[in-house]
């Protein structure tokens, strides 16, 4: 394909495609395993990404009209924790003229989201209250329905379609055809009585029977994990204080017990040997007990952030209530950086709003309140930025600092629940932690899942053709049987 095509592809397509074995998974996952198939995939998925020039699609290439039109864009999960992709059909309208951009905006917020959550499924939510003829666009729903299904790769969930017109009914007959027999199963038409099953009340707005306040505007650009009024940190309750004075005293009594030889070398230690001196220390006072052990790292251009892309938080019955986050400065300045939540109600972060040292780490504790559980929906957001060494780093530093920072400037990552729904034996754990061996995460568990379901597909065509075939000798036995009895009679 390269060799008869290569001015076909963009380059950095290429180059993810050799390094990205997950990209690569997901390929072979959505066209079960067969090689020949994907590779045909591979080949016109790239060529559409070059002709749509998705990798250089930006906010400033686009027309700002596309965007206030609020037609498309991304806001809140399902009840599976998936980010919901949705398309509010009123407020489109056909016009052949203005299609290329239309399709270039559908391409932008999925590219958009595939690199900021690394590919994680969405649910497609087809919006279809208060739509007539005008706003049937069929040529812009197929383009919609192939870029999943031909051009992003095991990334689709479910199709929602909410209040369909029975005057559609012919058209989505033409789209079900489109979709194929395994993407069918994934189309959901609801109303408001029937709606909650797949989406609840909090993401859904009052007209779809919910009571999710969020209204689309531009600018700036959605920043759909944090619509909610943001607060940098939980309420303190008087848990938290008592708590903050034992982790306080605990760090006081370890320190009155360094001695004077013991400080001026720690002076001297380099960052590197501060860095894996806090690995090996054990700090059961200001660390979680039950935090797990860091497997992955988001390697950034100012921080290195450990985990890479979940917390891990329990249910109930488990009863891990912290999380560490461990980030380190891979800059020679100081980094200033703050951490945001989608749900400041539930969560404590300490700290919240600091700096951190050229070539140091520093440890992060989010913490649950008592009362509360922690959500797939649940997001953080971590800004940094770095600041000049003349500059403070004190608390009205970094709160002018933050205001006048561009935001071009501003690295962001974002970090997602993961709930533990099921207890283990202490003892399993440990022998878990000591071994290393990391936990599977929601995207182990679907790939697996979706394996699981090829098998069974696969299973059930054999088994359809057996029975078919049996049928088939069923026949054959009983025209042989009375073609003899005739020939007897005879």
């Amino acid at each position: 394909y390269l060799l008869d095509k290569s001015d076909k592809y963009d380059s950095r397509d290429v180059e993810r495609l050799q390094q990205d074995d997950k990209w690569v998974e997901n390929y072979l996952i959505w066209r079960h395993d067969v090689v020949d198939d994907t590779l045909k995939m591979i080949d016109e998925s790239f060529q559409w990404r070059k002709e749509y020039t998705v990798n250089d699609l930006t906010e400033s290439v686009l027309p700002k009209w596309l965007f206030e039109n609020g037609s498309l864009f991304l806001h809140g999960y399902d009840k599976e924790g998936y980010k919901l992709f949705w398309f509010r059909v009123k407020h489109h309208i056909r016009d052949p003229k203005q299609q290329l951009q239309k399709k270039k905006l559908a391409a932008f917020w999925l590219e958009h989201y595939a690199k900021r959550d690394h590919g994680k499924p969405l649910t497609v939510v087809f919006d279809m209250a208060e739509t007539g003829i005008s706003h049937i666009d069929l040529d812009f729903v197929r383009f919609i329905v192939n870029c999943f299904t031909d051009y992003y790769p095991n990334f689709l969930t479910k199709i929602v379609i909410f209040e369909m017109p029975w005057i559609m009914n012919a058209a989505f007959k033409i789209v079900k055809g489109w979709l194929g027999p395994e993407a069918i199963s994934m189309l959901k038409f609801t109303n408001k009585s029937d709606v909650q099953e797949y989406i609840s009340g909090d993401y859904l707005p009052p007209h779809m029977g919910g009571t999710d306040s969020f209204k689309y505007s531009y600018p700036p650009l959605v920043d759909d994990d944090f619509q909610t009024p943001l607060c940098e940190n939980g309420p303190i309750t008087s848990e938290d204080e008592h708590e903050s004075k034992e982790e306080i005293d605990a760090d006081t009594k370890e320190t009155g017990e360094l001695s004077e030889e013991q400080n001026l070398n720690q002076k001297k230690m380099n960052s590197i040997e501060q860095i894996s001196k806090s690995e090996e220390t054990d700090k059961t006072e200001i660390k979680p007990k039950n935090a797990k052990k860091t497997l992955t790292t988001f390697k950034g251009p100012l921080l290195h952030i450990s985990p890479a892309e979940e917390l891990y938080f329990g249910s109930k019955e488990t009863g891990e209530k912290k999380c560490l986050i461990v980030l380190t400065n891979v800059t020679k300045n100081i980094v200033a950086f703050k951490v945001r939540t989608t749900a400041p109600e539930k969560y404590r972060v300490k700290p919240s709003n600091s700096s951190c040292e050229p070539g140091t780490s520093l440890d992060i504790i989010v913490s649950l309140h008592g009362g509360f559980a922690a959500s797939l929906q649940d997001r953080f957001l971590i800004m940094a930025a770095e600041m000049d060494q003349s500059s403070g780093a004190g608390v009205p530093e970094l709160t002018q600092f933050w205001k006048e920072v561009p935001r071009t400037k501003v690295m962001e990552h974002r970090l997602r629940c993961h709930v533990i729904e099921s207890s283990k034996p202490s003892s399993l754990t440990l022998k878990e932690n000591a071994l290393n061996i990391p936990a599977k995460t929601n995207e182990d568990l679907h790939i697996q899942l979706t394996r699981l379901l090829q098998s069974h597909k696969r299973l059930q065509e054999q088994i359809d053709h057996c029975l078919w075939f049996q049928q088939l000798s069923l026949v054959l036995s009983l025209l042989s049987v009375t073609v003899v009895a005739f020939c007897f009679y005879l």
